[in-house]
C-alpha cells in the first residue's frame, strides 16, 4: 500500500504544479499587447502543451487513489466523514481542470473577455484546494 500511496502522492503534486502553472499562462495571454501575433502564439503553444501533460498526470493521480479507497479500503467505514469531504474536494478539482480546458479554448478563439486580474484571483483557486485537501487527509477532522 505504501508504493501506491507514494505514486499518488507524486502524481497528484505533479497534477497539481500544471494548476498552478497553467492560470499564470492565462494571466500572461490576457496581458499580451494587440498585434503580438508572435507572442500570443508562443503563450497558446505552452498552454495547449501543458494542459495536454496535466491531464495525463491527472489520470494516475486518480488512478492511484480509487485504488487506495476502494483497493485498501482508506477512508472507508465508519468515523472517516473526512473521506467524503476529500472526495467533494477532488470533484471540485476536476471541475476547475475542466474549466481551465473551458477557457483556454476561448482564448485560442480569441472570445476570452477575461482580465488578468480575473485571472491572477483564479490562479488561486487549486492553492485553497489543495490546503483543503491536505487538512482533511492529514487532520481527518471528522
Amino acid at each position: 500500500m505504501l508504493w501506491v500511496k507514494s505514486f499518488h502522492i507524486i502524481f497528484v503534486a505533479s497534477w497539481f504544479a500544471g494548476l498552478f502553472y497553467l492560470p499564470r499562462i492565462f494571466v500572461n495571454l490576457a496581458m499580451v499587447a494587440p498585434g503580438s501575433v508572435a507572442e500570443r502564439e508562443r503563450l497558446l503553444l505552452m498552454a495547449r502543451k501543458l494542459l495536454r501533460f496535466t491531464t495525463l498526470l491527472a489520470v494516475p493521480a486518480l488512478a492511484t487513489g480509487l485504488w487506495l479507497w476502494l483497493g485498501y479500503g482508506v477512508g472507508r467505514g465508519p468515523g472517516n466523514g473526512w473521506m467524503h469531504a476529500k472526495l467533494t474536494v477532488v470533484a471540485l478539482v476536476l471541475g476547475y481542470h475542466h474549466a481551465c480546458g473551458v477557457i483556454l479554448r476561448k482564448l485560442v478563439a480569441d472570445t476570452s473577455q477575461r482580465s488578468h486580474v480575473w485571472f491572477r484571483w483564479f490562479n488561486e483557486v487549486p492553492v485553497l484546494l489543495l490546503l483543503v485537501a491536505v487538512v482533511l487527509v492529514v487532520v481527518k477532522p471528522f
